[in-house]
């Protein structure tokens, strides 16, 4: 984890005026005289997220999303939630292929810490995955401060 933090903060420090401003990071530097740019990819076998990709709305923030295998992705962050409980979806844009609910450290007004694993696979493959992690409305059930996160 440390090292995350290390390589957040080096791309931070070699951003030029107002280009980190503008959600771009600057092109790794070679390394060792090699004259191709170092390649910045996520651990395991699954689509490499940018690894300096914070996810955030009103009631979910410092989310990071990190591939950890084929089709297996690591969510983290944490959530200001009423009793502590949120939902989540994957969505192909068609169909829902997985749901569940997840809980935070703490409830509402503190902001509790969440980590939790999906295992999910395209069943069309040019379609894009996306994560909502969302709070379900005590009311009616419905969807409430949304955060969607593409997947691939």
């Amino acid at each position: 984890m440390k090292w995350i933090h290390f390589l957040l903060a080096s791309a931070l420090a070699a951003c030029t005026p107002g280009q980190c401003e503008k959600g771009t990071l600057p092109e790794a530097e070679p390394a060792n005289g090699d004259t191709e740019p170092i390649q910045r990819t996520g651990t395991g076998t699954a689509p490499a997220l940018p690894t300096a990709t914070v996810y955030a709305n009103e009631r979910f923030k410092e989310v990071t999303v990190e591939g950890t295998g084929e089709h297996e992705f690591l969510v983290r962050g944490r959530g200001q939630l009423f009793e502590a409980s949120f939902s989540w979806v994957v969505e192909d844009g068609h169909d829902e292929l997985k749901q569940g609910h997840g809980m935070t450290a703490a409830g509402a007004p503190e902001w509790g810490k969440f980590e939790f694993t999906i295992d999910v696979e395209k069943t069309r493959p040019n379609s894009t995955l996306t994560l909502i992690l969302f709070v379900a409305s005590a009311m009616d059930g419905s969807r409430q401060h949304e955060l969607p996160i593409v997947l691939y």
